[in-house]
């Protein structure tokens, strides 16, 4: 039996943790640089607020509106989501983290009440963190997934819990009101290419017969018929599939010229990078460094381009990964130019421990040397804080960083952010 717990309108809802008083009121996110929309709460949704549209041309209504708007503050949402996660692995002995909002629990052999189990569940992740939660519990993945889209909707019997054993009405005539691009791991094309065999709900598709629809789609959709008639396809991940690449990127607050902006920028990405990648204990045999100008620029040539350099050993140093992005950069740089993005991508990734002996030959007597010293720099990061301790060319400048003039303060990762509490 699974339950798949899903964080409710989860970056609206991380702002409202620390900010109270926004309960009720619509809450908007918006992308990187202010951009467009990329989160609502449930009353923006209600406002008819489109997701992905342009800020600027929605700024006038959502003011009349008193809807409140805010950058996207990724570290605040990472750390709450971390914590809610950790919150429900105490509930289940085995669970899969499926994104930053959405969690798949075991709950086979548990006895007694499911809802009862799965409400005591959202009441404990509400008190300990501050966000709400809606479950489904169904025998499989993919009918937990419809359960929850369900129990969000108002459908259930229980508020916020949805147990398939427990529809509010029978169980073809529910699969019958669920579009097919509803249904998990069904994206538009398929959508369309399911409508145009008769299949427009997830009921048709449940009584498809799954070797047809094998020769068509192949064996993915093979297992989502199987799954919407209640038979298990889709085990659990307890361990997320080994990552084939990492890619960090910014599209800057204003365009760069300069050189040194964008080796600030860059160097910025590697460290970044590498960060992410001892974090996941991998380690990366190529990396590719990009830049590019906008293509909606008139006043230039649109002009991108890209430079990859492989590594005689996987490498995890943040160093050498600086060095190798940097070289890149000099090779693609074009003064005269107004750039708008840049980016370091690590390729080809491979577990930690495979080919250690040779990992961090440094050409010294003490081959251990730097990565001990990535093991004490991530150590005071994540003690201190991201950024206590950096490389020196990421300070080079500050021209390059992304525009973010609505964003909350980090209340759980920075010191100088915790909120204040004033008593009498």
């Amino acid at each position: 039996m699974f339950a798949l717990v899903d964080c409710n309108n989860f970056y609206a809802s991380c702002e409202r943790v620390f900010q109270p008083c926004l309960e009720g009121r619509p809450v908007v996110l918006l992308s990187n640089n202010d951009g467009c929309v990329i989160a609502r709460s449930q009353e923006a949704k209600d406002l008819g607020v489109p997701m992905g549209a342009p800020y600027f041309k929605l700024e006038r209504e959502l003011r009349r509106h008193r809807v409140a708007v805010f950058s996207s503050n990724y570290a605040l949402y990472g750390d709450l989501s971390r914590r809610v996660m950790q919150v429900l692995a105490g509930f289940a002995q085995r669970i899969e983290v499926y994104s930053i909002d959405e969690c798949f629990l075991d709950l086979s052999g548990l006895p007694g009440d499911m809802t009862a189990y799965a409400l005591r569940i959202v009441r404990t992740v509400r008190r300990w963190t501050g966000i709400p939660v809606s479950i489904g519990i169904a025998p499989t993945k993919t009918l937990a997934k419809i359960g929850n889209r369900l129990a969000k909707k108002g459908l259930s019997p229980s508020v916020a819990v949805l147990d398939w054993s427990r529809l509010p009405a029978p169980e073809s005539e529910v699969l019958a009101g669920v579009a097919v691009e509803d249904v998990w791991g069904i994206a538009s094309r398929w959508g369309e290419r399911l409508r145009r065999l008769g299949i427009g709900h997830a009921q048709a598709l449940r009584e498809a017969d799954p070797q047809r629809l094998r020769q068509h789609f192949g064996v993915v959709m093979e297992r989502i018929v199987w799954e919407l008639r209640g038979v298990s396809c889709i085990p659990l991940e307890s361990l997320p599939p080994l990552r084939h690449q990492i890619l960090t990127s910014r599209s800057f607050g204003h365009k760069l010229s300069h050189f040194e902006d964008l080796r600030a920028a860059v160097t910025a990405f590697a460290a970044r990078a590498g960060e992410k990648l001892r974090g996941q204990k991998l380690c990366a045999q190529a990396l590719c460094v990009f830049i590019h100008t906008s293509p909606f620029d008139p006043g230039q040539a649109w002009y991108a381009n890209s430079s990859t350099e492989t590594f005689s050993n996987p490498v995890c140093d943040t160093g050498i990964l600086i060095h190798s992005a940097v070289r890149g950069l000099k090779r693609i740089f074009r003064p005269g130019l107004a750039y708008q993005k840049a980016g370091v991508m690590l390729l080809d990734l491979v577990p930690g421990d495979l080919g250690q002996e040779l990992l961090f030959d440094a050409g010294s007597g003490d081959p251990d040397r730097p990565q001990r010293l990535m093991e004490v720099l991530d150590r005071i990061n994540q003690r201190h804080g991201r950024h206590a301790i950096r490389y020196a060319g990421e300070a080079l400048s500050g021209s390059w960083h992304m525009r973010q003039l609505r964003r909350s303060p980090a209340y759980t990762t920075r010191w100088q952010d915790l909120p204040r509490v004033r008593s009498g």
